[in-house]
């Protein structure tokens, strides 16, 4: 707190000087400064207008760009969002320029506030940053069948925070991209074919080369399995309790699931005509009596 004194001083040194101003002076200078803002701000409005206008043709250039390379929808959008808020903030930096603030301390609060946000944000960015690798890289496509982070099914949309799967089931799944770009992806609809294999389980004894005969007439029958590469019947592993036989066909990748599924029933149903006898797991249990526990111990 000032003293009485000292501000007595200041305010009589302040009522001095307006009445030694000089109104004509004044006003002239008035005057002036009004004109001159009155141009900066035709200039800083002319500049918006253009600016405006030359950054729509170049998100209109750009948009025909990428649908001219059939970039993915969700990165076209993503893209084009960039664009125009890169664009915006290069016009308002440039107003701010003309009309005479310091544009460094305007960037410095930029600055300030995307790392406010991206502190708060992290885990969202985290989403948004592996989207744009999903997008990018496209590991897989929509309609594409995968399999990731324990859950399998189609894929229905990419977006830019997490990438939605039906399942089977009709279940919808939720996956947050930065989990599924750091996760191991199974993508079942890259190759054009895919190999399909059942393996059967047959009593000792069964006649193997019967029953391979059968399961090659199977598949002939069927018609959907492709001749090259040759299908194939081998024994497996010679079980506990069973002789155990596998089956391996190759297949167009959209006739997967329904010869496998048409080939297990048929199995059911064709191999005992052909002498197979599908076998039930066994143990044996020995009863004694109380004669024997007693000779034994």
């Amino acid at each position: 707190m000032l003293p009485d004194s000292v501000q007595k001083a200041r305010f009589a040194e302040a009522v001095n000087r307006i009445a030694d101003l000089d109104l004509n002076d004044v006003w002239h200078q008035m005057v002036e400064w009004l004109i001159w803002t009155a141009i900066k701000v035709c200039i800083a409005l002319i500049i918006f207008y253009v600016g405006r206008w030359v950054l729509r043709r170049m998100v209109k250039l750009v948009d025909n760009i990428m649908l001219h390379r059939e970039v993915e929808i969700s990165l076209r959008s993503f893209l084009l969002t960039a664009v125009k808020t890169l664009g915006y903030v290069i016009i308002v930096l440039v107003i701010v320029s003309v009309i005479g603030f310091d544009s460094s301390s305007f960037v410095a609060m930029l600055a300030s506030m995307g790392l406010a946000i991206g502190m708060a944000l992290s885990g969202t960015l985290q989403n948004f940053a592996g989207g744009v690798m999903m997008l990018v890289l496209r590991p897989y496509r929509v309609g594409d069948y995968i399999e990731a982070q324990g859950v399998a099914g189609t894929v229905d949309s990419i977006g830019l925070f997490n990438t939605v799967i039906y399942t089977t089931d009709k279940k919808t799944i939720y996956i947050p991209n930065n989990a599924i770009s750091t996760s191991i992806i199974n993508n079942y609809s890259t190759s054009l074919t895919r190999r399909c294999s059942w393996k059967v389980s047959v009593a000792y004894g069964d006649d193997y080369d019967a029953i391979r005969a059968a399961l090659l007439d199977i598949i002939k029958r069927d018609g959907r399995a492709l001749a090259e590469p040759a299908p194939y019947v081998r024994i497996d592993a010679l079980a506990d309790s069973a002789v155990v036989i596998e089956l391996r066909v190759w297949v167009n990748n959209a006739d997967y699931w329904d010869l496998y599924d048409s080939v297990h029933e048929a199995i059911y149903k064709e191999l005992p005509q052909h002498g197979a006898h599908f076998p039930f797991p066994q143990l044996d249990v020995h009863l004694m009596s109380d004669n024997d526990v007693s000779q034994r111990v």
